[in-house]
């Protein structure tokens, strides 16, 4: 089971695909992850994401993260899958993995981990970031391009 679970709630987070399909099961076990993470437990989801993402070569440089600080952030998040898996939710899991499979894991969690890094972008400075992407955009360019007729092949 670990060897199912594991990969697809990794998959889930990491890639934040749209290929993990929902049924009833799964919508009710991602309700009852977002309902029971915490504003607090959503940060230790959105540094462990961070702290995996660091870990390309090409954004290495950008993080100065310790091997001992990453292991806490792992460790932080390790516990609260579990807590998540086997107590806050563990009936939504067994019943989605019972009538709809493995694959409902890694909805799940991507569910929570979009509603966690949502959490993010209302952060003020986390905005302002945002906004200054506007100085490197044209706003006419973009406004034409996206009011103009479609082109026909």
């Amino acid at each position: 089971m670990k060897r199912v679970i594991f990969p697809a709630l990794l998959a889930a987070l990491i890639c934040a695909s749209n290929s993990a399909t929902a049924g009833p099961f799964a919508d009710d076990m991602a309700k009852c992850l977002v309902n029971s993470a915490s504003p607090a437990d959503r940060t230790v989801l959105v540094k462990w994401i961070f702290s995996l993402i660091t870990l390309h070569p090409d954004l290495t440089a950008m993080s100065t993260l310790s091997a001992k600080s990453r292991d806490d952030i792992s460790k932080d998040a390790g516990a609260l899958f579990q807590r998540l898996i086997l107590e806050s939710c563990r009936l939504q899991v067994q019943q989605s993995l019972q009538n709809e499979g493995p694959q409902t894991i890694a909805y799940a969690f991507q569910i929570l981990g979009q509603a966690a890094t949502a959490g993010l972008m209302t952060d003020p400075h986390v905005s302002a970031g945002v906004k200054d992407l506007a100085k490197y955009v044209d706003a006419e360019k973009l406004q034409a391009a996206l009011t103009a007729s479609p082109v026909q092949k």
